[in-house]
């Protein structure tokens, strides 16, 4: 893996949370939206328990607790940094950023994570209000089927809907790797994020080649920037 730490540390740089900025269009979602939103989820759980599909940061930084947890492949679904623009997080206002959801097509193999079945709602608050912050989300939790080594499972993920503002689409490989290779906002860059990413998919057996190549790309950009070899 050519992308590494000393890459990240040459990125690094305070940035002050801006704060919470609407998009035309959207509204922020209140304490409503997300009491509705978890109780529907709840509701429509399989019997068998309720699993997380994670694809990308909830890989290495799960916003809730699990008592077990699978590789898994879902098929018709691929991740794809089509989720934008990040101008907070891992972004900023002249450097904006992407972020991983599953964009249909193809398949994604990732991690599926059992909820301990008598903590539904408290977990399901903290991830929800973790991944949703505006009205409509551009994202929404939807239900998908995974096959794991043991079985086939029912799992809730977030998925990308086409017709959000938020999609992004039709970028080069060089285009993309431009953004993740300089967009950083006060959680940190989004090459951070790719590393993360990568290095925890790699440790799980899982070789996505999209980000692999990514990795590699944004390395190499960060490399030329900083006059480094």
């Amino acid at each position: 893996m050519r992308l590494s730490e000393r890459h990240i540390a040459m990125l690094a740089r305070e940035i002050a949370d801006p704060g919470f900025s609407l998009l035309p269009g959207f509204r922020a979602a209140t304490d409503a939206d997300y009491d509705a939103i978890v109780g529907d989820i709840i509701a429509a759980a399989p019997n068998d328990g309720l699993w997380v599909f994670a694809y990308g940061s909830l890989i290495w930084n799960p916003a809730f607790d699990f008592i077990d947890s699978n590789v898994a492949v879902a098929h018709g679904w691929h991740r794809s940094f089509c989720l934008g623009w990040d101008r907070r997080f891992r972004g900023n206002p002249e450097q904006p950023g992407l972020m991983l959801a599953l964009d249909r097509g193809g398949q994604c193999r990732g991690v599926v994570y059992r909820l301990p079945p008598g903590a539904l709602k408290p977990n399901m608050d903290k991830l929800i209000r973790r991944e949703m912050s505006m009205v409509p989300t551009a994202f929404p939790p939807r239900w998908i089927n995974a096959t794991t080594a043991g079985g086939p499972v029912r799992a809730l993920t977030f998925a990308m809907n086409r017709n959000s503002g938020r999609y992004i689409n039709g970028l080069s490989a060089d285009a993309l790797a431009d953004i993740l290779a300089t967009a950083c906002g006060f959680r940190g860059s989004m090459a951070e994020y790719l590393f993360s990413t990568v290095a925890h998919l790699e440790e799980l057996g899982i070789h996505d080649r999209h980000l692999w190549q990514m990795q590699e790309l944004v390395a190499r950009r960060i490399e030329e920037t900083h006059g480094i070899s």
